[in-house]
């Protein structure tokens, strides 16, 4: 038997099982990427799989899963803290407690915002890559990645502006400082 007939058998007979697996993992969308990257290392590792596949199958797919989940993990963090820099741009934080209370109000404003939008700002303010590059790694213009990023931006503002205590911007004795987001 060639090792394309074997991949073909396998496929059919685990593909159904490695898919319901995971998508109880991360959900139907993911699952079937989840499921793909699978067979494409069971493609790859032909000669390794054991005898009964379907532990082994279901191992990588959970091995992808956990990739995938810090992979988010750390995205989410570095978007964590480029809102807490938009947060604290040209203010000075005076206390502690301030800070606490500004790094609060970020990570719940970016828990509001897309993963896109996650995205566009870590490749921006963490990653330190300019428009065109940017645009590169996204798969589009720089017009477009520079729409994108405005307003992803305007958005992170927003969620930072209802994520926080209301604040007067005519009250002079409002310390708390405003968002403000730099252009490029």
């Amino acid at each position: 038997m060639t090792d394309a007939q074997r991949f073909r058998d396998l496929y059919e007979e685990c593909h159904p099982r490695v898919l319901a697996y995971a998508t109880c993992l991360v959900g139907r969308q993911v699952g079937e990427d989840i499921t793909s990257e699978t067979f494409t290392v069971a493609w790859r590792r032909m000669r390794d799989i054991p005898t009964p596949p379907l532990p082994w199958l279901l191992g990588v797919a959970r091995n992808l899963t956990r990739e995938l989940r810090r992979r988010d993990g750390r995205q989410y963090a570095l978007a964590a803290q480029e809102a807490q820099r938009v947060i604290t741009s040209g203010a000075q934080v005076e206390d502690v407690a301030a800070g606490v209370t500004e790094r609060a109000v970020a990570l719940q404003a970016l828990a509001g915002l897309s993963a896109a939008d996650r995205e566009l700002l870590t490749l921006v303010a963490w990653h330190g890559l300019g428009p065109s590059q940017a645009a590169r790694v996204l798969g589009c213009s720089t017009a477009t990645f520079s729409v994108r990023l405005h307003r992803a931006r305007r958005r992170l503002e927003r969620a930072v502006d209802a994520a926080g205590p209301s604040r007067d911007p005519r009250d002079p004795r409002d310390s708390r400082p405003k968002v403000t987001l730099k252009e490029h």
